[in-house]
């Protein structure tokens, strides 16, 4: 089948994690015979941010790192009809702007066969409600929510026709562990700042528990504040700015331990649903301490795939174990890789995204699962 992903950015992941999900959704699908095509604003943010801050070659890095990938940039004259009338399958993420969400709606209204879903990584349902209520989802088929409770935020508000839990996972043909580099280095965090949704987060579960142990610390991520780099700075943490997703395993890979912050909003009010980097380092097989959250959804062993801190002495407490014990961060690595390769793979969601379309696709999706599934 052809599949049309409408994505606020695929070549750039810029303070954009939904590229690391789409493109591993993408390699999964090329690799079960389909075709997979992404279409990005020309002007969006993530992109133009990349580009201002790192130059045009972090751009073109993208064709380098996923060559098999490809995404076609847009603007206000380009022909979206004519390409989803070419798709099987359309997914337009959230970030869309509205009005084109509302022009792809009308195509598939006024007669197309493909199937439409629309897919929401984010928490505006909660913090921008009337930016996700006044957006016209009549006209798709499906909505894809990154948690159950985002789904249930869905049906309780009527917002589409049916609405599927889909969650995020690890690109595993990218995110593994790399036994030939050395793990001799302390701590490292890869994660945005986050306008403020988890600045004092930041403070308790990572730069004062490394002060306190004197780590060797390493932090990656964009948009922070200059306060916060001077607090990096006093607690001699090595800030090293944005870094290109495809780094990443090598990074994890030379570093005893990583830690999990997640956003405020996701849990005081969408529990359940962690940062897609919990999924890629536990990939990797680097152990890993999570600030609170609720996992209602039991994705993970507690206390076996990854540690939880409910405060800064217990997640210093649990750094200083895995750091000193050997057999704690073995134990640790085995048990989330376990668990993502079990679980959460991108290929694990793709066979999961097949089995929606089966549910909610059109008649023209349903004939090709069958003839597929009948070969």
């Amino acid at each position: 089948m052809r599949f049309l992903f409408y994505t606020h950015s695929l070549v750039s992941d810029w303070n954009h994690g939904n590229a690391h999900f789409l493109r591993g959704v993408m390699r999964e699908l090329l690799a079960k015979g389909h075709q997979a095509v992404a279409l990005e604003p020309q002007d969006g943010w993530s992109r133009a941010n990349l580009a201002a801050e790192q130059g045009e070659a972090a751009i073109a890095r993208f064709a380098a790192d996923f060559p098999e990938l490809r995404s076609l940039s847009y603007q206000n004259d380009f022909d979206h009809e004519s390409a989803l009338s070419e798709a099987d399958v359309v997914i337009v993420h959230e970030w869309t702007d509205p009005e084109l969400i509302t022009r792809i709606g009308r195509s598939r209204s006024a007669g197309g066969t493909f199937t439409l879903l629309f897919h929401d990584t984010h928490h505006r349902a909660i913090s921008a409600e009337t930016a996700i209520s006044s957006l016209r989802l009549d006209a798709f088929d499906g909505i894809l929510a990154f948690g159950e409770a985002l789904s249930e935020r869905y049906r309780s508000a009527g917002w589409g026709k049916r609405v599927f839990t889909w969650h995020e996972a690890a690109d595993v043909r990218l995110f593994r562990p790399h036994s030939e580099i050395p793990r001799n280095s302390g701590l490292v965090w890869i994660g945005n700042w986050g306008d403020d949704e988890r600045s004092t987060e930041i403070c308790t579960f990572l730069i004062e528990p490394v002060r306190t142990l004197g780590l060797q610390a390493t932090v990656h991520g964009v948009r922070y504040p200059a306060a916060a780099l001077h607090a990096l700075n006093d607690a001699a943490i090595d800030y090293r700015g944005w870094v290109a997703n495809a780094d990443v395993p090598a990074i994890f890979a030379r570093y005893r331990a990583t830690v999990h912050i997640p956003r405020r909003p996701y849990v005081e009010r969408l529990p359940g649903i962690p940062t897609i980097r919990v999924f890629e380092a536990l990939a990797c097989g680097i152990p890993l301490v999570s600030a609170p959250w609720h996992d209602v959804e039991g994705m993970f062993r507690r206390g076996r795939d990854f540690l939880f801190a409910r405060d800064e002495s217990q997640m210093t407490a649990h750094l200083g174990a895995i750091v000193n014990d050997r057999a704690l961060a073995e134990s640790l690595s085995a048990s989330g890789l376990e668990t993502i390769a079990a679980r959460h793979t991108c290929a694990r969601r793709v066979d999961q995204l097949l089995d929606i379309l089966a549910a909610c696709g059109s008649a023209r999706v349903i004939q090709q699962l069958a003839a597929r599934e009948a070969t």
